[in-house]
């Protein structure tokens, strides 16, 4: 049985060829490589030609994962709450004996899930991967799981490589909640007219600002850029309720959640379906409803080009 020794471990062939890449192809002293930009946070270049080297043994990972959210304040560490993020790389720094630091493709809020939340993060340690994915679920708690795990090149980020992702929110319809879905889903204890439901959905395709469905409207993504393209809004039955399927190229915060709870009051007639241009027009949050719970949402994919 194979221990898990970091840094003593044979290196895998694509760090080899990867290697012998740089090794025959080495820069002069006026074409040196950006090397910042795939050292650890922390590392401190003293001398160029050990940065140079140091650069040279530098490879970036990339990790899908999955979890409930029930229990933790989000993807992103937060100075009062346990996190999905802190966690993982506190498992990482355990198994690799080194600082590391991950980044996502994008927060979740407290109490959302994921079934293919994305992350990526640099080392310089040799290591076996399935011998690492063993390590890190088993020091990872049971409600956090990383399923995948493989060497990408070192322009690929898990943010802004992202080409789009696909949101599920989950509606339980039926007159009592199921105790095994709870945590899962969220219960509508009111009819809903699915047919308006359908018909306001399709107002939400296409390009448009969504600065009225986004917290924090003039801070991060909002702020720089909140025009927005939903591809598709799919209604889906689903065993006790429906299922609400988002696909677009980016999302605001808290996007997914402000839009379901505005479909919720038209289908409930508590809004008029002819208020959701002016939604868009005023460009304005406090116009909106008020954003559906967070255990009905799942981070369900986020999109990549293949790369060839």
């Amino acid at each position: 049985m194979h221990k898990f020794i970091p840094k003593m471990i044979q290196e895998s062939e694509f760090q080899h060829s990867r290697r012998s890449k740089f090794e025959q192809a080495k820069p002069t002293s006026k074409q040196r490589p950006c090397i910042h930009r795939c050292f650890a946070p922390g590392f401190k270049v003293r001398d160029a030609g050990a940065a140079e080297n140091r650069f040279l043994n530098y490879f970036r990972y990339k990790l899908i994962l999955s979890y409930d959210g029930t229990h933790y304040g989000g993807w992103q560490i937060q100075p009062n709450s346990l996190t999905i993020q802190e966690l993982v790389q506190k498992a990482l720094t355990t198994a690799l004996r080194h600082e590391t630091h991950i980044t996502g493709s994008g927060r979740t809020d407290a109490g959302v899930h994921a079934r293919a939340q994305v992350a990526h993060f640099t080392t310089d340690t040799s290591f076996d991967i399935k011998t690492l994915l063993r390590s890190l679920n088993g020091l990872l708690p049971p409600d956090i799981r990383i399923f995948d795990l493989e060497p990408v090149s070192d322009d690929f980020h898990a943010r802004y490589s992202a080409q789009g992702k696909i949101y599920h929110y989950h509606l339980h319809l039926e007159r009592y909640h199921d105790p095994f879905n709870r945590l899962y889903s969220t219960h509508i204890r009111y009819p809903l007219d699915q047919e308006l439901l359908k018909k306001a959905a399709l107002l939400f395709l296409g390009t448009h600002d969504f600065t009225s469905f986004a917290n924090e409207a003039h801070r991060g993504a909002a702020a720089n850029n909140p025009i927005k393209t939903l591809k598709r809004l799919d209604i889906i039955q689903e065993p006790g309720g429906i299922r609400l399927e988002f696909e677009g190229n980016g999302f605001l915060y808290k996007m997914v959640r402000n839009i379901v709870g505005t479909l919720l009051e038209i289908a409930s007639k508590q809004r008029k379906i002819e208020e959701i241009p002016e939604l868009f027009a005023a460009k304005n949050r406090c116009l909106a409803d008020t954003a559906a719970p967070p255990q009905g949402l799942f981070l369900h994919q986020v999109l990549y080009t293949q790369r060839r």
